[in-house]
């Protein structure tokens, strides 16, 4: 269940990056953030309340939460025009939990997914941006923060949910983690002296993960 939640959470992460880039008007990407919220809110309540107290369950599921309501809170801040600063520092607080699920993916015992591991360090790094953007008002890294969300929007999201899904990903976590990290390392640093600078940005709406 959370695999399929994986695959529209690479579907928005890819609409709020170009929404930051200025290619798509702002509210349109309000309705999509609403419905991936509720399912972000959904699918680990069921996960929670299935698991019958499996400890490694419950710790995955609870991490969902923190990307289910950044997209309603998007949602919220289109629809109503409401200021991003609090969104902004709500992404400093997801940034930091995503550090610790990248630690746990790498070293607890009976949870650990090294593929999983370079995701959520993809993803501190992305809610770091939305802080950065969105909580500092730096509108200079929007144009960036925008095309990193729409690359892990694909490589983050809809990539591992598909190899999840056809049950391809297991055989293969050590070498998607070699790749992600790799491939994110030079991808994002390369990105950066292209698309610093002024930008069409939205100040409500960052883009958001799993």
């Amino acid at each position: 269940m959370g695999s399929v939640g994986l695959l529209y959470v690479g579907a928005i992460l890819f609409l709020n990056g170009v929404m930051l880039l200025g290619w798509v008007e702002a509210k349109s990407a309000g309705p999509l953030n609403l419905f991936v919220g509720v399912l972000q809110v959904v699918t680990p309540t069921y996960l929670i309340f299935t698991a019958g107290g499996d400890e490694n369950a419950i710790l995955g599921a609870s991490g969902l939460y923190l990307f289910g309501f950044t997209y309603l809170y998007v949602a919220m801040n289109l629809f109503f025009d409401l200021d991003g600063t609090g969104l902004g520092y709500f992404s400093a607080f997801v940034a930091a939990c995503a550090l610790v699920f990248a630690g746990l993916n790498f070293w607890r015992d009976g949870f650990g997914d090294n593929g999983f591991g370079v995701i959520w360090l993809h993803w501190a790094f992305l809610w770091g941006l939305f802080f950065v953007v969105l909580g500092l008002g730096m509108e200079s890294f929007g144009r960036y923060t925008g095309a990193v969300a729409a690359i892990q929007g694909i490589v983050t999201g809809a990539i591992p949910a598909f190899l999840l899904l056809t049950g391809n990903w297991s055989d293969n976590t050590d070498a998607a983690a070699i790749a992600l990290a790799g491939g994110g390392v030079i991808a994002f640093v390369v990105l950066w002296p292209m698309l610093r600078g002024s930008t069409p940005l939205v100040d409500q709406a960052p883009a958001v993960a799993t």
